[in-house]
């Protein structure tokens, strides 16, 4: 049994453990649940050293104060977050970059505070949470309490158990940069029940503006914005298959995109389904943002997915040595070119 904890000494408001996702069981009625942004969860683990899919904390809105309770951990927060150290209870803060790893001690608390611009952001631990797998997945789903930690979000006290007493002897890395979500409208491939609605109704939701409404978690988002109008055939079907990013549009009209922790099947038509490339970017719309969609077709779709993935993989492949907070990384240094004392990066 691990002797290392992370120490929850403030909750976030809605802060869960999250992996790649359940895969396998929809046919038994169980949802894949995992990281809203698969991106930032491949990100952060990679910043601390895991393979790609390893359960992370996932923020939602704003984070939790997180004590350590271990000789050291290897901790990378990927995301428009705020992060601040104290190294006793009470003690002045220090502000640390966020889209890097640190290596931090016992006794030290890390604050993370809103996520700015985006609903989620992602927490991962080197070596990763000493958590019993539900159905082969750490990842946590709230609706049916499974999964993670007691299958629910986290509260204050919690104590999260760590697969690694001490982080390994490693330089610390960064991102380069924030990685590319993209910009525009959201891409989707219309259909699979693109009868259902009117031409009229079609040209509303392509054509229109919608807005992020509150009514937006990690099962879905609720889009405020021109109705859709129903064909003949009505808007109920036969319940099928929901494939994540599905755009249901119930009676009412309006669309609801569904996500990590969607049903299963469902009875309401879907007029489109986002492009997986866009899920991500999805996936981190907080409430009031105003969206458009654009049509595209599959093998659209798939050359932009694999576009991202290797724009990802050469991200991954080179992440350059973060220098110490406050201070000059010597290796780094001596690795750049000098002119007059002046770091060229």
């Amino acid at each position: 049994m691990s002797v290392a904890h992370l120490l929850v000494e403030r909750a976030g408001l809605f802060d869960t453990i999250q992996d790649s996702g359940r895969i396998g069981f929809q046919a038994l009625g169980m949802p894949v649940a995992g990281a809203m942004d698969r991106i930032a969860l491949r990100l952060a683990n990679a910043l601390v050293g895991n393979p790609a899919g390893t359960a992370c904390l996932e923020i939602g809105v704003v984070g939790p104060t997180l004590r350590i309770e271990a000789d050291s951990v290897r901790v990378a927060v990927v995301g428009p977050v705020a992060l601040d150290l104290t190294t006793a209870p009470g003690g002045p803060a220090t502000r640390v970059d966020a889209d890097r790893s640190h290596l931090l001690t016992r006794g030290q608390s890390l604050r993370v505070g809103m996520v700015e611009g985006a609903s989620t952001a992602c927490l991962a631990i080197e070596g990763g949470f000493a958590l019993a797998p539900f159905m082969g997945s750490l990842s946590t789903y709230t609706r049916a309490g499974v999964g993670g930690f007691e299958g629910r979000k986290l509260r204050d006290g919690d104590r999260l158990p760590l697969t690694l007493d001490a982080a390994r002897k490693r330089e610390e890395r960064r991102l380069p940069g924030a990685f590319d979500h993209g910009a525009g409208p959201i891409r989707v491939v219309p259909g699979p029940q693109t009868d259902h609605f009117t031409d009229a109704g079609r040209a509303a939701f392509f054509g229109g503006e919608y807005t992020v409404s509150k009514e937006a978690d990690r099962m879905g988002i609720r889009f405020d914005g021109p109705r859709i109008e129903h064909s003949a055939l009505g808007p109920d079907i036969v319940s099928d298959g929901i494939a994540a990013g599905s755009i249901q549009v119930p009676g009412a009209g309006l669309p609801i995109a569904l996500l990590s922790d969607r049903q299963t099947v469902g009875g309401y038509p879907k007029i489109a389904t986002i492009a997986s490339v866009d899920l991500p970017r999805v996936g981190r719309l907080p409430p009031g943002t105003r969206v458009r969609f654009a049509a595209i077709g599959v093998a659209e779709a798939e050359d932009l997915r694999a576009d991202q993935e290797r724009r990802l993989a050469r991200l991954l492949a080179d992440l350059p040595v973060a220098r110490p907070p406050g201070g000059i990384d010597l290796v780094a240094l001596y690795e750049r070119n000098l002119i007059d004392g002046v770091v060229w990066d």
